[in-house]
Protein backbone atom coordinates (compact mmCIF):
# COMPACT_ATOMS: atom_id res chain seq x y z
CA UNK A 1 0.00 0.00 0.00
CA UNK A 2 1.31 3.11 -0.71
CA UNK A 3 -0.04 6.59 1.37
CA UNK A 4 1.49 10.42 1.41
CA UNK A 5 -0.02 12.38 4.33
CA UNK A 6 -0.19 15.86 3.83
CA UNK A 7 -2.08 19.11 5.50
CA UNK A 8 -3.95 19.41 2.27
CA UNK A 9 -4.99 15.70 2.46
CA UNK A 10 -4.15 12.05 2.37
CA UNK A 11 -4.11 9.89 -0.26
CA UNK A 12 -3.69 5.99 -0.09
CA UNK A 13 -3.48 3.12 -2.84
CA UNK A 14 -4.16 -0.39 -2.42
CA UNK A 15 -3.89 -1.54 -5.50
CA UNK A 16 -7.36 -1.56 -6.92
CA UNK A 17 -8.54 2.33 -6.24
CA UNK A 18 -7.27 5.18 -4.67
CA UNK A 19 -8.97 7.21 -1.09
CA UNK A 20 -8.23 10.26 -1.25
CA UNK A 21 -9.13 12.35 2.07
CA UNK A 22 -9.04 16.29 1.88
CA UNK A 23 -7.26 17.69 5.24
CA UNK A 24 -8.35 19.27 8.12
CA UNK A 25 -6.82 22.52 7.64
CA UNK A 26 -8.62 25.75 7.70
CA UNK A 27 -7.67 26.37 4.28
CA UNK A 28 -9.51 23.78 2.50
CA UNK A 29 -12.06 24.20 0.49
CA UNK A 30 -15.79 24.28 1.43
CA UNK A 31 -16.17 22.12 -1.35
CA UNK A 32 -13.93 19.41 -0.64
CA UNK A 33 -14.55 19.23 2.89
CA UNK A 34 -18.42 18.69 1.78
CA UNK A 35 -17.64 16.23 -0.70
CA UNK A 36 -15.58 14.56 2.21
CA UNK A 37 -13.68 11.31 0.93
CA UNK A 38 -13.47 9.70 -2.41
CA UNK A 39 -13.03 6.18 -3.46
CA UNK A 40 -11.69 6.36 -7.23
CA UNK A 41 -11.15 2.54 -8.45
CA UNK A 42 -8.09 2.11 -10.69
CA UNK A 43 -10.02 1.59 -13.75
CA UNK A 44 -11.51 5.31 -13.62
CA UNK A 45 -7.78 6.83 -13.79
CA UNK A 46 -6.16 7.85 -17.00
CA UNK A 47 -2.83 8.87 -15.62
CA UNK A 48 -1.43 10.96 -12.80
CA UNK A 49 1.24 13.30 -12.35
CA UNK A 50 3.38 14.86 -10.01
CA UNK A 51 4.55 18.61 -10.80
CA UNK A 52 7.55 19.73 -8.04
CA UNK A 53 7.89 23.80 -7.54
CA UNK A 54 10.25 25.41 -5.35
CA UNK A 55 8.00 25.60 -2.12
CA UNK A 56 5.56 22.96 -2.88
CA UNK A 57 4.45 20.36 -5.65
CA UNK A 58 1.37 18.98 -6.95
CA UNK A 59 -0.08 15.46 -7.33
CA UNK A 60 -2.40 15.03 -10.10
CA UNK A 61 -4.83 12.71 -10.90
CA UNK A 62 -6.66 12.79 -14.48
CA UNK A 63 -9.63 10.77 -14.80
CA UNK A 64 -10.96 9.08 -17.79
CA UNK A 65 -13.62 10.77 -19.76
CA UNK A 66 -16.69 10.33 -18.47
CA UNK A 67 -16.19 8.26 -15.22
CA UNK A 68 -17.01 11.37 -12.77
CA UNK A 69 -19.95 12.99 -12.91
CA UNK A 70 -19.22 16.07 -10.68
CA UNK A 71 -16.31 16.52 -13.71
CA UNK A 72 -18.90 15.91 -16.45
CA UNK A 73 -21.18 18.69 -14.47
CA UNK A 74 -18.72 21.19 -14.36
CA UNK A 75 -16.94 20.98 -17.13
CA UNK A 76 -13.38 20.69 -15.88
CA UNK A 77 -13.52 24.16 -14.68
CA UNK A 78 -13.64 23.55 -10.70
CA UNK A 79 -10.36 25.59 -9.97
CA UNK A 80 -7.48 24.06 -7.95
CA UNK A 81 -8.68 25.25 -4.59
CA UNK A 82 -12.02 23.10 -5.35
CA UNK A 83 -10.33 20.04 -7.44
CA UNK A 84 -10.62 17.00 -5.22
CA UNK A 85 -7.86 15.32 -7.66
CA UNK A 86 -5.32 17.34 -6.88
CA UNK A 87 -2.83 17.06 -3.62
CA UNK A 88 -0.70 20.42 -2.23
CA UNK A 89 2.46 18.31 -1.60
CA UNK A 90 5.36 20.30 0.59
CA UNK A 91 8.91 19.90 -0.62
CA UNK A 92 10.12 17.81 2.27
CA UNK A 93 7.56 15.00 0.99
CA UNK A 94 8.66 15.10 -2.83
CA UNK A 95 10.34 11.57 -2.35
CA UNK A 96 7.11 10.07 -1.33
CA UNK A 97 5.06 11.98 -3.26
CA UNK A 98 7.45 10.38 -6.53
CA UNK A 99 7.00 6.76 -5.11
CA UNK A 100 3.31 7.24 -5.10
CA UNK A 101 3.02 8.21 -8.47
CA UNK A 102 5.18 5.04 -9.74
CA UNK A 103 2.88 2.88 -7.63
CA UNK A 104 0.09 4.38 -9.55
CA UNK A 105 1.60 4.30 -12.80
CA UNK A 106 2.74 0.86 -12.85
CA UNK A 107 -0.83 -1.18 -11.57
CA UNK A 108 -2.13 1.23 -14.75
CA UNK A 109 0.36 -0.77 -16.91
CA UNK A 110 0.30 -3.95 -15.01
CA UNK A 111 -4.01 -4.05 -15.35
CA UNK A 112 -3.52 -2.65 -18.67
CA UNK A 113 -6.16 0.56 -18.28
CA UNK A 114 -6.92 2.35 -21.14
CA UNK A 115 -6.92 5.92 -20.82
CA UNK A 116 -10.02 6.38 -23.44
CA UNK A 117 -13.75 7.50 -22.43
CA UNK A 118 -16.24 5.20 -20.72
CA UNK A 119 -19.44 4.48 -20.84
CA UNK A 120 -20.81 4.63 -17.64
CA UNK A 121 -19.92 7.01 -14.37
CA UNK A 122 -17.32 4.87 -12.33
CA UNK A 123 -18.07 6.92 -8.91
CA UNK A 124 -21.54 7.53 -7.44
CA UNK A 125 -21.36 11.22 -7.21
CA UNK A 126 -22.43 13.17 -3.82
CA UNK A 127 -24.96 11.37 -1.50
CA UNK A 128 -28.15 12.48 -1.33
CA UNK A 129 -30.60 15.13 -0.11
CA UNK A 130 -28.30 17.65 -0.76
CA UNK A 131 -29.83 21.36 -0.35
CA UNK A 132 -27.56 24.42 -0.82
CA UNK A 133 -27.92 28.22 -0.79
CA UNK A 134 -25.94 30.45 -3.41
CA UNK A 135 -26.78 33.74 -5.27
CA UNK A 136 -30.18 34.25 -6.05
CA UNK A 137 -31.57 31.22 -5.29
CA UNK A 138 -31.38 27.26 -3.07
CA UNK A 139 -31.39 24.33 -4.84
CA UNK A 140 -32.21 21.16 -3.62
CA UNK A 141 -32.01 17.42 -4.76
CA UNK A 142 -33.07 14.05 -3.07
CA UNK A 143 -32.46 12.15 -5.51
CA UNK A 144 -35.87 12.00 -7.42
CA UNK A 145 -36.95 15.98 -7.72
CA UNK A 146 -34.79 19.26 -7.65
CA UNK A 147 -36.44 22.48 -5.84
CA UNK A 148 -35.53 25.96 -6.61
CA UNK A 149 -36.27 28.62 -4.18
CA UNK A 150 -36.17 32.38 -4.95
CA UNK A 151 -34.29 34.87 -2.44
CA UNK A 152 -34.60 38.44 -2.25
CA UNK A 153 -31.72 39.03 -4.43
CA UNK A 154 -33.78 37.15 -7.35
CA UNK A 155 -34.65 39.09 -10.43
CA UNK A 156 -38.39 40.04 -9.66
CA UNK A 157 -40.21 38.47 -13.07
CA UNK A 158 -38.24 35.36 -11.97
CA UNK A 159 -39.27 35.32 -8.42
CA UNK A 160 -42.93 36.09 -9.55
CA UNK A 161 -43.58 32.48 -11.02
CA UNK A 162 -42.74 30.77 -7.80
CA UNK A 163 -40.57 28.41 -6.71
CA UNK A 164 -40.11 25.25 -9.07
CA UNK A 165 -40.10 21.41 -8.37
CA UNK A 166 -38.70 19.63 -11.41
CA UNK A 167 -39.07 16.06 -11.39
CA UNK A 168 -35.37 14.34 -12.37
CA UNK A 169 -37.24 12.32 -15.45
CA UNK A 170 -37.87 16.17 -17.30
CA UNK A 171 -34.54 17.34 -16.67
CA UNK A 172 -32.78 16.57 -19.69
CA UNK A 173 -29.23 18.21 -18.40
CA UNK A 174 -27.19 20.23 -15.86
CA UNK A 175 -24.47 22.58 -15.94
CA UNK A 176 -22.69 24.19 -13.14
CA UNK A 177 -20.42 27.59 -14.51
CA UNK A 178 -18.45 29.54 -12.06
CA UNK A 179 -18.77 33.55 -11.84
CA UNK A 180 -15.54 34.31 -14.03
CA UNK A 181 -14.69 38.10 -14.07
CA UNK A 182 -17.56 40.43 -14.66
CA UNK A 183 -19.57 37.46 -15.75
CA UNK A 184 -22.13 35.87 -13.76
CA UNK A 185 -21.93 32.02 -13.25
CA UNK A 186 -25.26 29.62 -13.25
CA UNK A 187 -26.65 26.17 -11.94
CA UNK A 188 -28.41 25.55 -14.82
CA UNK A 189 -31.55 22.88 -15.55
CA UNK A 190 -32.30 21.80 -19.45
CA UNK A 191 -36.09 20.80 -18.88
CA UNK A 192 -38.05 18.74 -21.44
CA UNK A 193 -40.13 21.59 -23.05
CA UNK A 194 -38.54 24.65 -21.26
CA UNK A 195 -35.35 25.15 -23.28
CA UNK A 196 -34.27 28.13 -23.31
CA UNK A 197 -31.42 31.04 -24.03
CA UNK A 198 -32.15 33.21 -21.24
CA UNK A 199 -29.55 34.24 -18.93
CA UNK A 200 -29.79 32.57 -15.25
CA UNK A 201 -31.00 35.95 -14.13
CA UNK A 202 -34.18 35.63 -16.09
CA UNK A 203 -33.99 31.74 -16.43
CA UNK A 204 -36.87 29.86 -13.59
CA UNK A 205 -34.72 26.88 -14.45
CA UNK A 206 -31.29 28.43 -13.29
CA UNK A 207 -29.93 29.78 -10.10
CA UNK A 208 -27.64 32.60 -10.96
CA UNK A 209 -24.20 33.06 -8.87
CA UNK A 210 -22.17 35.53 -8.52
CA UNK A 211 -18.43 34.34 -7.52
CA UNK A 212 -18.81 33.96 -3.73
CA UNK A 213 -17.53 31.34 -1.41
CA UNK A 214 -20.50 29.22 -1.30
CA UNK A 215 -20.71 29.13 -5.64
CA UNK A 216 -18.76 25.50 -6.07
CA UNK A 217 -21.22 23.59 -3.46
CA UNK A 218 -23.81 24.17 -6.28
CA UNK A 219 -21.96 21.57 -8.61
CA UNK A 220 -22.41 19.19 -6.08
CA UNK A 221 -25.69 19.39 -6.67
CA UNK A 222 -25.27 19.36 -10.15
CA UNK A 223 -23.19 16.25 -9.72
CA UNK A 224 -25.62 14.54 -7.91
CA UNK A 225 -28.31 15.49 -10.78
CA UNK A 226 -25.48 14.27 -13.65
CA UNK A 227 -25.19 10.70 -11.95
CA UNK A 228 -29.02 9.91 -11.97
CA UNK A 229 -29.28 11.01 -15.55
CA UNK A 230 -28.31 8.55 -18.87
CA UNK A 231 -24.77 8.58 -19.47
CA UNK A 232 -23.64 11.28 -22.17
CA UNK A 233 -22.23 7.95 -24.10
CA UNK A 234 -25.78 6.94 -24.60
CA UNK A 235 -27.31 9.38 -26.98
CA UNK A 236 -24.39 8.95 -29.18
CA UNK A 237 -23.91 5.16 -29.17
CA UNK A 238 -27.19 3.59 -30.44
CA UNK A 239 -28.37 0.21 -28.40
CA UNK A 240 -26.97 -2.94 -29.91
CA UNK A 241 -27.26 -6.37 -29.13
CA UNK A 242 -24.28 -7.64 -26.33
CA UNK A 243 -21.73 -9.83 -28.81
CA UNK A 244 -21.27 -13.56 -27.52
CA UNK A 245 -18.17 -14.02 -26.06
CA UNK A 246 -15.75 -16.66 -26.98
CA UNK A 247 -15.81 -19.78 -24.86
CA UNK A 248 -12.53 -21.06 -24.15
CA UNK A 249 -11.22 -24.43 -22.92
CA UNK A 250 -9.01 -24.56 -19.76
CA UNK A 251 -6.19 -25.21 -22.57
CA UNK A 252 -6.80 -22.54 -24.41
CA UNK A 253 -7.40 -19.69 -21.48
CA UNK A 254 -4.16 -21.12 -20.13
CA UNK A 255 -2.04 -20.16 -23.42
CA UNK A 256 -4.26 -17.28 -24.19
CA UNK A 257 -3.15 -15.60 -21.05
CA UNK A 258 0.78 -16.60 -21.60
CA UNK A 259 0.49 -14.86 -24.81
CA UNK A 260 -1.36 -12.15 -23.12
CA UNK A 261 1.79 -11.65 -20.48
CA UNK A 262 4.33 -12.49 -23.37
CA UNK A 263 3.00 -9.48 -25.28
CA UNK A 264 2.77 -7.29 -22.15
CA UNK A 265 6.87 -7.87 -21.54
CA UNK A 266 7.28 -6.77 -25.41
CA UNK A 267 5.45 -4.01 -24.32
CA UNK A 268 7.35 -3.01 -21.13
CA UNK A 269 10.65 -3.51 -23.20
CA UNK A 270 9.47 -0.74 -25.78
CA UNK A 271 7.97 1.78 -23.38
CA UNK A 272 12.05 1.51 -21.80
CA UNK A 273 13.55 1.57 -25.03
CA UNK A 274 11.23 4.86 -26.01
CA UNK A 275 12.01 6.28 -22.32
CA UNK A 276 8.70 6.59 -21.06
CA UNK A 277 9.96 4.08 -18.15
CA UNK A 278 12.94 4.29 -16.11
CA UNK A 279 15.11 0.67 -15.25
CA UNK A 280 13.65 0.21 -12.28
CA UNK A 281 10.24 0.96 -13.11
CA UNK A 282 10.51 -1.31 -16.29
CA UNK A 283 12.24 -4.57 -13.55
CA UNK A 284 9.87 -3.81 -11.20
CA UNK A 285 6.54 -4.09 -13.86
CA UNK A 286 8.56 -7.03 -15.41
CA UNK A 287 9.37 -8.99 -12.16
CA UNK A 288 4.91 -8.92 -11.28
CA UNK A 289 4.40 -10.39 -14.87
CA UNK A 290 6.83 -13.01 -14.66
CA UNK A 291 5.30 -13.81 -11.18
CA UNK A 292 1.99 -14.48 -12.87
CA UNK A 293 3.90 -16.55 -15.18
Amino acid sequence: MAEIIQKDGTWAFDGDALRLTPGRDRNISLLRRTLGELVVPLGALAGISFEQGKKSGRLRLRLRDGADPLLQASGGRLTEPNDPYQLLVESDRYGVAEYFTDEVRSALLLDEVPSDPVNEYLLPGPSVPLSVSAGDGTASFDGERVRLEWNWKTEDAKAAAGNRVLALADVLAVEWQPAVGLENGHLRFTVRGGETKAPAKYDPNSVELWGFKKDPLMALVAAAVQARLPHPSAAAVPDAPPAEPKRLGPAEEREHDHDALLRRLRELGELRRTGVLTDEEFQMAKQAILKRM
